[in-house]
């Protein structure tokens, strides 16, 4: 799902938009134990309880895409009897009042994840009337196209409000207040089927994580058994360490420089689609040979490749390389540059020393301090002869 895709389901989390027809929920204590099971007509509840249901739910759908929001797909395997796709369709298409379904989806929450705190599960059903679309782009709602039928799961920490004091209108007094349990804002959540090309794509979901590091691998693999991409951080780090084992002694400062600069240009130019800008194998190739890479070191590229990222993954643009940041680091000196004047800082050697030279231009501060960017010596003037 791209950025239209996923702000176009979130803006039916409005009453006069909503497209809801059920909730449930399930609270849970630390000990994995269920303390509350719900279920309701959501268009029942109260106006006040609908809006912080709605916060929720945008949230969950909330974050960038490739690091708090993942598009995972699932296997053949589990789209067969038994398999997991094949529970969360039954799950759908039951519109969550099939109670012992929908009991069977928290126990399966419950056992898979991790969490050493009480915790609100909620499962949303909708059925979402697609509108068509004018050649502008305008919703034409008198031209329905399909029914976009999905389940929303929000998996919500419920923590004890902070100790304070307060006002007790009644009583006119400062006393204690009250301590309640709060749900927060959710930490993982999943849509199901995902909504690609404005429509629905039973083979794939959107997965999410407001940890964009922590994404609960076994849940993953026991809830929604689907393919799960690297990590934001795993991509960075997997990117820097295919780009240092290719160039090997050929990784300098000009190299790297070459490397983001062209990767920043290819993100402005993509600047303007709802894809995200993806770098698949062929890709990373050419940005290597940019940077100097010989045919000698990329002879086991493929191979390299292959094993670390796998052959038809890709990396995501936004999280191998920040168009924002910029920073040179040693042992004892970090520098940061504007990501846009890279060509301000190059390597020189002098006497046989390796030094970053920095054009300096008339405004520096050292501290907050405006200083002129060169010293001059300044000799103190001799003391004038006595008569």
């Amino acid at each position: 799902m791209n950025k239209k895709e996923i702000a176009e389901i979130k803006k039916q989390f409005t009453p006069d938009r909503c497209a809801i027809t059920r909730i449930c929920g399930c609270y849970v204590n630390s000990e994995k134990e269920k303390q509350l099971e719900m279920k309701e007509a959501f268009l029942s509840l109260s106006d006040e309880e609908m809006f912080k249901y709605f916060d929720i739910f945008r949230k969950t759908l909330s974050g960038t895409i490739g690091k708090n929001l993942l598009n995972m797909e699932f296997p053949l395997q589990q789209e067969l009897e038994g398999g997991t796709q094949e529970f969360l369709l039954k799950l759908r298409d039951s519109g969550l009042k099939d109670e012992e379904l929908v009991t069977q989806f928290y126990d399966r929450v419950i056992s898979s994840y991790d969490f050493g705190e009480n915790y609100l599960i909620l499962l949303i059903h909708a059925a979402y009337d697609i509108p068509g679309k004018t050649n502008d782009g305008l919703d034409m709602d008198d031209a329905s196209t399909d029914v976009y039928q999905y389940v929303l799961c929000s998996i919500c920490p419920v923590k004890l409000s902070k100790a304070a004091l307060c006002y007790n209108a009644q009583n006119n007094t400062i006393e204690e207040r009250i301590r309640d349990w709060i749900v927060d804002m959710p930490s993982l959540g999943f849509l199901f089927p995902a909504f690609n090309d404005r429509n629905t794509d039973l083979h794939n979901l959107l997965y999410y994580s407001k940890n964009a590091e922590e994404l609960h691998q076994t849940l993953i693999d026991e809830i929604l058994g689907c393919v799960t991409p690297l990590s934001a951080k795993s991509q960075k780090e997997t990117f820097n360490s295919i780009i240092q084992e290719t160039l090997g002694p050929d990784c300098d400062y000009e190299a790297v420089k070459t490397i983001h600069e062209k990767i920043t240009e290819m993100v402005d130019e993509h600047a303007d689609e709802p894809e995200p800008l993806t770098l698949d194998k062929y890709e990373v190739k050419k940005l290597l040979q940019e940077g100097g890479a010989t045919k000698e070191d990329l002879e086991d590229f493929d191979e390299r490749y292959d094993d670390s990222v796998g052959e038809k993954s890709s990396f995501l643009a936004s999280n191998i390389s920040s168009a924002r940041k910029f920073e040179i680091k040693t042992p004892d000196v970090v520098i940061q540059v504007n990501p846009e004047r890279t060509d301000l800082v190059e390597t020189q050697v002098i006497d046989g020393r390796t030094y970053l030279m920095i054009e300096v231009t008339d405004s520096v501060e050292v501290n907050g301090l405006s200083v002129r960017p060169i010293s001059h010596n300044r000799k103190k003037e001799p003391d004038s002869a006595l008569d």
